[in-house]
């Protein structure tokens, strides 16, 4: 099963399919999903701060037989840590590694300024290989890209057929930023997954409609990390490397493209009441 990867505009390869973990208990819970992911052959394994399972994701890593490099780890810095210098310190001993593949500034609010020059010196030090953001829009996006001094290399939104983000991604092609997908089987919509096009696609290519919303997020050039953690589920969402949608198939998945959004975002200010007071433990 050959897996596919995006070169980043640093020249690094990110895996282009991997696991989220968000919302997974620590502990145990999160050991098993991540090693039965490796198993089944993962390499990409995104957390964060927020999630609380930094640590289950470097246990499962460090335990799993695999040499660090063969797997990719993405994190997140929550906006409480943004004026943190010791961070991205304290970030590696969660995870329990010397350096971290990808680190994102989860949200938008706060001093993300402070929270973007402790990546870029992180990224200069050698303790992080690659930069980005994530729930970055409208003018706090464009003027990330025009004061930071290395630009973002990632961005992490949701996107899925209901949702493409067409617009974000020419903003983004001027940068050669990647992009990466949060709800990208639409936070598990029943109506989404059964619109014509996924189930007719499905019979035809023996596959489910998931397998074929995650097919249709690696050929648009998505990063994705469907989260589980049932075995079976695991292994359904990985099988999608043994077959090639047609353009014709992918054009008719783009006319569901209506902008429409699970998680209703507020206004700067609402998100940043929403956001500002949650204090996350070390």
């Amino acid at each position: 099963m050959k897996q596919t990867t995006i070169k980043l505009v640093n020249g690094i390869e990110i895996p282009q399919f991997g696991l989220g973990v968000f919302q997974i208990p620590d502990g145990q819970v999160t050991v098993d999903a991540v090693k039965t992911a490796l198993e089944l052959g993962y390499r990409h394994i995104d957390t964060a701060h927020a999630y609380q399972n930094e640590r289950g994701v470097g246990k499962a890593i460090k335990t799993s037989g695999l040499p660090r490099e063969a797997v990719w780890v993405t994190s997140k810095l929550w906006p409480s840590d943004y004026q943190d210098e010791k961070a991205i310190d304290k970030m590696l001993a969660r995870l329990d590694l010397h350096v971290i593949d990808l680190v994102l500034l989860h949200q938008e609010v706060g001093d993300w300024k402070s929270g973007w020059r402790l990546l870029e010196k992180a990224y200069q030090e050698g303790k992080v290989r690659s930069i980005g953001i994530s729930n970055f829009e409208g003018s706090r996006l464009e003027e990330i890209y025009d004061w930071a001094t290395i630009k973002p290399q990632v961005i992490q939104v949701e996107t899925h057929p209901y949702a493409q983000q067409t617009a974000l991604r020419d903003f983004l092609a001027k940068y050669h930023t990647a992009i990466e997908a949060w709800f990208p089987l639409g936070h598990g919509d029943a109506n989404l997954l059964h619109e014509p096009v996924f189930t007719t696609l499905a019979k035809h290519y023996h596959k489910t409609p998931a397998q074929i919303v995650l097919r249709w997020h690696i050929q648009e050039g998505t990063i994705i990390f469907p989260r589980s953690t049932s075995r079976q589920h695991l292994a359904e969402n990985i099988d999608i490397f043994d077959f090639q949608l047609t353009e014709d198939d992918m054009n008719e998945i783009h006319k569901l493209d209506r902008n429409d959004y699970y998680f209703k975002r507020g206004s700067i200010e609402e998100e940043e009441a929403r956001y500002l007071d949650w204090k996350i433990e070390d």
